[in-house]
């Protein structure tokens, strides 16, 4: 029996306090670390709630604080995030576009810009965090061409009906199954699979310029041979492929394989394979405690098998050495 990948085993965290300090550093470990989370005005009636699931490359939390807060934090960089008030309304800023969400309205977050929120006593609301790879690589499969970095989201998308409320609907009883025990969706594969379906279903809800406007922005559609490939590295990344592997999955011979790559894709199979695993292991250090993993584990995990080339490569990814962003992680 093969084991369960420790992206597709749930982490469920809650926290209820009165304690300003406390909900500060549970927000700031779950989320990110340099949230910055201030009461404005009156904190008597401050009730922080929080019910928080973390499963792979995604967050997601029912929170509430019961007192006006004023949230601040500077660029995402890992994540793009997204937020859907259940009660009350939220004064959002970014990227130098102000908007209010609220029960029949999401919030949308890019990697890139300051975040600003006006956060009142009475909203309570769903916040979702989708590492930003994970994003990426399935907007890119649904579409089947090359894409940006960062996506090019729109600010907010309506969730009172259509593919939006769809959308919360799932992510909301994905996250209660989560926090309640015993269900069916705690079993690894099916938490896996459901995780799956909130990030499609995200990438297939969320406003984007890659439909039919603007004109001009969509790039040419893959052949099938290359989205089978595709379909096999992203299904298991960890997998010791070689390009004849990928060829034969393709149906394809290898150098036909590779041009095709290089093509539709912009880099060769192996090439797009180690950063498909390199982006594996960010998110997993990225949240990972430091003190009950570490990095060889994690890497070997992800399909490196030689450390020092691993390091090499990582480092030449996201600018910093893997024990870093373990130690440092947002």
């Amino acid at each position: 029996m093969v084991a369960a990948h420790p992206g597709d085993i749930p982490v469920h965290v809650a926290l209820r306090t009165s304690d300003v300090d406390e909900a500060r550093a549970f927000c700031r470990k779950l989320f990110y670390g340099p949230l910055q989370v201030n009461p404005v005005g009156d904190t008597s009636g401050f009730a922080f709630a929080g019910d928080v699931v973390m499963l792979g490359p995604i967050t997601l939390g029912e929170i509430s604080y019961g007192a006006d807060i004023h949230l601040a934090i500077a660029d995402l960089e890992t994540s793009y995030h997204v937020l859907v008030p259940l009660t009350g309304t939220l004064r959002s800023r970014h990227r130098g576009t102000t908007m209010r969400a609220g029960p029949g309205r999401a919030a949308v977050y890019r990697p890139v810009g300051d975040i600003d929120l006006e956060w009142p006593a009475d909203c309570r609301l769903m916040s979702v965090k989708v590492e930003r790879a994970a994003l990426e690589r399935e907007l890119d499969a649904a579409l089947d061409q090359q894409i940006m970095s960062p996506l090019l989201l729109g600010a907010s998308f309506d969730v009172a009906g259509g593919p939006g409320r769809t959308w919360v609907t799932l992510a909301r009883l994905l996250h209660s199954e989560l926090c309640a025990e015993g269900g069916l969706v705690a079993q690894p594969r099916m938490a896996a699979r459901w995780r799956d379906m909130v990030i499609s279903g995200l990438a297939l809800t969320v406003e984007h310029p890659y439909g039919d406007e603007p004109k001009g922005m969509q790039g040419p559609r893959r052949p099938r041979t290359v989205k089978r490939a595709l379909d096999a590295m992203h299904a298991e990344p960890w997998r010791p492929y070689t390009a004849a592997d990928l060829a034969s999955i393709a149906g394809v011979g290898v150098r036909v394989l590779q041009e095709s790559f290089r093509q539709h894709v912009g880099v060769p199979p192996l090439t797009y394979l180690r950063r498909l695993r390199l982006d594996g292991v960010h998110g997993e250090l990225s949240r990972s405690d430091p003190w009950q993993v570490n990095v060889s584990e994690v890497a070997y995990r992800w399909g490196f098998t030689h450390l020092g080339r691993f390091a090499g490569a990582y480092r030449a990814r996201f600018g910093e050495s893997p024990s870093r962003t373990l130690r440092e992680r947002r």
